[in-house]
């Protein structure tokens, strides 16, 4: 009998909230309710913002909290040459493309189209142009050794072509079936010039390597799992078994943030919150 794998898996890019002690708590508690074990991932990849102090005192965060985990640690900025394999996989299936527009660049493509209702992501941005998905390989050769700065982009029409039939992932604890619908987040970055992966691609690969077999993380990603669904099919990686967690929400009715340090756990440890007090709050 396979046994569970879980894995909590933030950024140490700023102190802990109430929001990531809720998801950290409830892998924790799910595991040990399914016998299975459970795993810490540091998804550390922009290390501009992410830090070895920050990363100290999150580590610290989350042992007040009561979360526990299996060593060793696994930090995604140890882990680059496995990303940059993965994209040169895809780079020779030709499904990415050096893609050079900046921001100003997409909205000024999105104004010559002469569309009024440009679609969007589920995020809200805008979705990437076509334009530079044609170039030939002289162009895009001419443009790099230029130093012109570009990200590797999915080219979804083409890695939808490959699926042959709609990709589906399940939600363990509503039993739902979801079909995912990558299409609605068009041409996703997949790495940048300077860093071989993205948030799609590393989370991917590393639940893959990890064995991961149960996915309990918040509902601001739960469409991102689309993306991840094709990424799992590109590279045959079994898909892991999810849970979309409700978010804890702050008294507007938006997602908390690091930035905010009235509900940083750090911010509420000093004012003398206690590890219980923070499991009532987050209603666990």
């Amino acid at each position: 009998m396979t046994v569970p794998v879980f894995r909590f898996a933030p950024s140490p890019n700023g102190s802990l909230h109430l929001g990531h002690a809720y998801s950290a708590l409830l892998n924790q508690k799910i595991a040990h309710n399914l016998h299975g074990r459970l795993l810490l991932r540091l998804e550390d990849i922009d290390r501009e913002r992410c830090t070895p102090e920050l990363e100290y005192f999150m580590l610290d965060e989350l042992e007040w909290i009561g979360f526990s985990w299996e060593q060793p640690v696994r930090r995604q900025s140890e882990h680059f040459p496995v990303y940059q394999a993965a994209l040169d996989r895809l780079i020779q299936m030709d499904l990415v493309y050096p893609a050079f527009l900046s921001r100003s660049g997409i909205r000024d493509e999105i104004e010559r189209s002469n569309i009024d209702d440009w679609p969007r992501d589920p995020d809200g941005a805008p979705l990437y142009p076509h334009t530079e998905r044609e170039l030939s390989n002289r162009e895009r050769q001419a443009r790099i050794s230029a130093g012109k700065p570009f990200a590797w982009r999915l080219n979804m029409d083409r890695a939808i072509e490959t699926t042959g039939k709609p990709l589906v992932w399940h939600e363990f604890i509503s039993h739902e079936n979801i079909y995912a619908r990558p299409q609605d987040w068009g041409d996703v970055i997949i790495a940048r010039r300077d860093m071989p992966t993205s948030y799609h691609l590393s989370v991917v690969i590393d639940d893959s390597l990890q064995g991961i077999t149960h996915v309990v993380r918040g509902k601001d990603l739960y469409h991102a799992t689309s993306v991840h669904r094709l990424l799992q099919h590109l590279f045959g990686i079994e898909p892991p078994l999810y849970h979309h967690h409700r978010l804890i929400l702050d008294e507007s009715g938006n997602k908390l943030s690091k930035s905010r340090k009235d509900t940083s756990l750090r911010s509420l440890r000093q004012k003398g919150m206690t590890r219980q007090e923070i499991c009532d709050l987050i209603g666990l």
